[in-house]
């Protein structure tokens, strides 16, 4: 078949008939027209229920807040790995010199060593928390954590 602007048709069951209520009872959908029994909710309008007021209705139209914020700050990290690259031989390694070499923020309240990557360096950590098997680590390149 010719596809055409007079043989175009829409998709089979994608068109629907609508229901006709309140044709009789020979249609199926006569006297209470699908609405039920009697009473306010089969009238027209009649679907009004108990409004919840005052304070109880503000609460529940608030919306909810979820999870919670810790009030512990948590540290940045900072990878041995980025200690052998920033850092000489020998250097002190605090949070002012991690700040001061842009590896935290400078927003950044504490700081943690990782052990991620190979350091080969004697270094001396002051004030920065490490990990314990980072710490191992340092102390086998032969620097020391205060």
């Amino acid at each position: 078949m010719k596809l055409a602007v007079h043989t175009i048709k829409p998709a089979k069951g994608s068109k629907h008939t609508s229901k006709r209520i309140g044709r009789g009872n020979a249609s199926g959908h006569g006297t209470y027209s699908t609405r039920g029994g009697k009473g306010q909710t089969a009238r027209a309008g009649g679907s009004h229920r108990l409004r919840l007021k005052a304070f109880k209705r503000m609460m529940q139209s608030t919306p909810k807040l979820r999870g919670f914020k810790s009030h512990f700050n948590r540290p940045a990290e900072v990878y041995l790995s980025d200690l052998e690259k920033y850092f000489d031989n020998g250097a002190v390694v605090n949070l002012a010199a991690l700040k001061e070499k842009k590896i935290i923020n400078a927003r950044d309240l504490t700081a943690k060593i990782l052990l991620k990557g190979v350091l080969e360096k004697k270094l001396v950590i002051e004030g920065v928390s490490c990990t314990k098997a980072a710490k191992a680590a340092i102390e086998k390149a032969g620097g020391e954590v205060k």
